[in-house]
C-alpha cells in the first residue's frame, strides 16, 4: 500500500523550532522526490520544500532560510526542520512523493499522508 505517515507537529511559540518526519512505504522512495506541503483552511495546499533523489533542494520563499528538508533513503523517510517559526506558519503539514526531479505541479504528487498540525502562537 502506497502511503506516507507524518509526525512531529505540535503547538509552539513564535521563534521556536519543530522537526517533522514522514515515513514512506509501498514504493521505491529512493528514486523519488520527497516534498512537504502545507495548507490552512480556505486556502490551496502549497509546496514549501522539495528534495530530489540526488539530494538537491528547493524552497518556497516564505520558508527559505528557516526550514531545511532532508531525507534518509535507508529509513524511507523525509524530514523538515523548522526554525524561527512564525504565526503564519500555522497549518496542516503534509508530505508526498513525486517524480525524481520534483515537479512544480501539486497534481504530480502522490502518496499523500493524513497531515500533522503545526500551530505557532505569538
Amino acid at each position: 500500500q502506497v502511503q506516507s505517515v507524518e509526525s512531529g507537529g505540535d503547538s509552539v511559540q513564535a521563534g521556536g523550532s519543530l522537526r517533522l518526519s514522514c515515513a514512506a512505504s509501498g514504493y521505491n522512495f529512493s528514486t523519488r522526490c520527497g516534498a512537504w506541503f502545507r495548507q490552512v483552511p480556505g486556502k490551496e495546499r502549497e509546496g514549501i520544500a522539495f528534495i530530489n533523489r540526488g539530494g538537491g533542494t528547493r524552497y518556497a520563499d516564505s520558508v527559505k532560510g528557516r526550514f531545511t528538508i532532508s531525507r534518509d533513503n535507508a529509513e524511507n523517510s523525509v524530514y523538515l526542520e523548522m526554525n524561527s517559526l512564525k504565526p503564519e506558519d500555522t497549518a496542516m503539514y503534509y508530505c508526498a512523493a513525486g517524480s525524481w526531479y520534483c515537479p512544480a505541479a501539486r497534481s504530480d504528487y502522490f502518496a499523500w499522508g493524513q497531515g500533522t498540525q503545526v500551530t505557532v502562537s505569538s
